[in-house]
């Protein structure tokens, strides 16, 4: 069995199980554990865009769980049974993978019901991004890696066609058992907000030319393990269980993403203002920072990131800026646990192993 090593303490290590590498004709799961819009019929063709994607540019065959289509209003009243689609696919066998059809804002909700044995004892591939985060925890808690990454509703239907930077990312991630390498920005993005309607399912949203990674501060190449998610979902894991023990940031590279909530400047820096109180930014030895939603308060998350990183004596610590994960499109993978490298004179990030086994 594979392993990614988080930290090493004397004898002690904390560790993180690699799951198994996909495979053409291997059986996938969408589950919904926040919102459950992808059985609401007025965008039941989106999910079924989607899954179509899968199935005929991966040659994955996609399942449901029980609730997964069950629509919005079922899925918010009953965490419980979100909770029992996850873990039936985590003990499922002939199940590969879980992907998520969409994020939200409540998959917190399922934690009283999580049986976090179940996924420890059949580790494999999940994948989301946003209210995903939480999910995420829950498999890291349990010791397995997962993978910060495109959605079924948003990314697998994405309008006319998915974006081959997103294709490329999963097939390269969680196909293949060879170290992911260097993660180049996307040349192109979009923000572009269209409504989820039929009839624009033939509309293509507006790409515009992308701008280079920025290093915001430090200096020569540092490594450390992916660490992260969305900042306003980390929000939610504090003071519960799935929030990780402080010496699992030691040494980490800690990627952060925004929401398309718009969070004002303010808010991004009194939350980092709050991690930097709790220790963690003076363990982590660097900061992978996605693009802002639509590039929305672009320069001013630029500036509160440097200010709050100063008033607790880092800043020597390397920031890489505009990332192309989280919310835009298209978007890269990013394996929690895997070891990485910043090159700050490159203006790079590398993978520098697999995701899989």
């Amino acid at each position: 069995m594979t392993l990614l090593v988080l930290k090493k303490d004397g004898d002690k290590m904390r560790e993180l199980i690699k799951p198994q590498k996909l495979n053409i004709g291997d059986k996938v799961a969408a589950v919904s554990l926040s919102w459950g819009g992808a059985g609401d019929n007025e965008i039941r063709w989106r999910y079924e865009q989607g899954r179509k994607r899968l199935e005929e540019h991966f040659g994955l065959e996609v399942v449901e769980m029980p609730n997964t289509l069950k629509g919005s209003e079922y899925v918010y009243c009953n965490p419980q049974k979100r909770a029992e689609d996850l873990m039936q696919a985590f003990s499922d066998s002939s199940v590969k993978a879980i992907i998520s059809c969409i994020g939200g804002n409540d998959s917190i909700r399922m934690l009283p019901y999580i049986d976090f044995d179940v996924i420890q004892k059949n580790p494999k591939i999940f994948m989301g991004y946003s209210d995903s985060t939480v999910t995420h925890y829950i498999c890291m808690k349990a010791g397995i890696s997962s993978f910060y990454g495109p959605a079924i509703l948003s990314d697998f239907a994405e309008n006319v066609t998915m974006p081959q930077y997103t294709a490329d990312a999963v097939r390269r991630t969680l196909f293949s058992s060879e170290p992911i390498g260097e993660i180049l920005p996307s040349p192109s993005w979009t923000g572009e907000r269209l409504d989820w309607i039929i009839q624009n399912k033939n509309t293509a949203r507006k790409f515009s030319p992308n701008r280079h990674y920025e290093l915001l501060q430090g200096r020569g190449r540092v490594q450390g393990r992916l660490i992260g998610g969305c900042i306003e979902v980390w929000n939610f894991l504090k003071g519960t269980s799935l929030f990780p023990p402080l010496d699992y940031f030691d040494g980490a590279i800690l990627f952060l993403e925004t929401a398309e909530v718009f969070s004002p400047p303010w808010l991004i820096e009194d939350e980092l203002r709050g991690y930097g109180a709790m220790g963690i930014l003076n363990r982590i030895n660097a900061v992978f920072w996605g693009k802002p939603m639509s590039e929305t308060y672009y320069e001013e998350y630029r500036d509160v990131i440097g200010k709050v990183l100063r008033e607790f004596g880092c800043e020597d610590t390397p920031v890489l800026y505009n990332g192309s994960f989280g919310h835009n499109e298209p978007k890269t993978v990013l394996p929690y646990g895997a070891l990485a490298e910043i090159d700050c004179e490159n203006l790079s990030i590398s993978i520098l192993e697999s995701g899989v086994r």
